[in-house]
C-alpha cells in the first residue's frame, strides 16, 4: 500500500490518541504544492485554493478514526464553506473505487485526490492517518494533527483561521491555539514524546515550538 502498507502489506492508522504540535508565528512552513488527479478526473491543485483557509486531510477508508472524522468535516464545510475554508481530503488508498463508494455514501462536498508515497513526502511523510494539517490564507502551515482530533479542536482553528488576511502584515494575527493548556518546549514537535521545559499556558518566546498534548 502506497507508504502506508509499510514492509508488511499492513495500513496503520492512529487511534484516538491526539496530538497537536504548533509553531510560533512568523516560524510557520509554507504548505508545500502539490497537484493531484481527483476522483472524477478533475486536477487537485492546492495552489489554487490560495486565499482560503484550508483543511488537508490524508486519510483512508480503512481507517476507522478517518471514517469517523470526515461526516464531520462535511459539516464544517457547510459551516465555514462561505467563509472561505475549503476542505481537501488526500486518500491514501491504492484504489480509488473504494474511495469514490465512501464519497458517495456520506455525500462529501469538498474534493478529494489520490495521494502516494510523493504527496506523503512533501508533508514530512505519512506513515499512518488520519493526519490533519490547517493552512491560513496565506498559505502557511498553522497546525499539525495526529490521530483523530476534537471536532470542536477544528472548529476553533477554523474560526481563528479565517480572521488571518491572505496577505500578512495586514492585520494582528490571532491566537490560533486560544484554549492551551499544558505544553513542552522542544526542538522538534513531532516526535512521539518531547522533552524539555514544561509549563501552563503560553510557551515562552524562548521555545523554538512547542508540542501541546490534549
Amino acid at each position: 500500500m502506497a507508504l502506508l502498507a509499510l514492509a508488511l502489506g499492513v495500513g496503520v492508522y492512529f487511534g484516538k490518541f491526539r496530538r497537536r504540535a504548533v509553531t510560533f508565528p512568523g516560524q510557520h512552513p509554507a504548505a508545500p504544492e502539490f497537484s493531484l488527479k481527483g476522483l472524477n478526473g478533475e486536477s487537485v491543485d492546492l495552489n489554487a485554493f490560495r486565499g482560503k483557509v484550508v483543511l488537508l486531510d490524508f486519510w483512508a477508508t480503512w481507517c476507522d478514526p478517518c471514517r469517523e472524522e470526515i461526516p464531520r468535516f462535511v459539516e464544517l464545510q457547510n459551516e465555514f464553506g462561505k467563509q472561505g475554508l475549503q476542505i481537501v481530503g488526500i486518500s491514501m488508498d491504492d484504489d480509488p473505487q473504494p474511495v469514490r463508494d465512501f464519497y458517495r455514501q456520506v455525500r462529501m462536498n469538498y474534493p478529494v485526490a489520490m495521494g502516494d508515497a510523493k504527496t506523503g513526502g512533501l508533508y514530512g511523510g505519512v506513515l499512518g492517518v488520519p493526519i490533519a494539517f490547517m493552512i491560513g490564507r496565506d498559505g502557511l502551515i498553522y497546525a499539525k494533527h495526529v490521530g483523530a482530533t476534537s471536532f470542536t479542536t477544528f472548529d476553533d482553528e477554523v474560526t481563528a483561521l479565517l480572521q488571518i488576511p491572505a496577505s500578512p502584515g495586514l492585520n494582528p494575527v490571532p491566537e490560533v491555539t486560544p484554549r492551551l493548556a499544558q505544553f513542552t518546549c522542544c526542538v522538534n514537535p513531532d516526535v512521539d514524546i518531547c522533552r524539555g521545559d514544561r509549563g501552563v499556558g503560553n510557551p515562552p518566546p524562548a521555545c523554538a515550538s512547542f508540542l501541546h498534548l490534549e
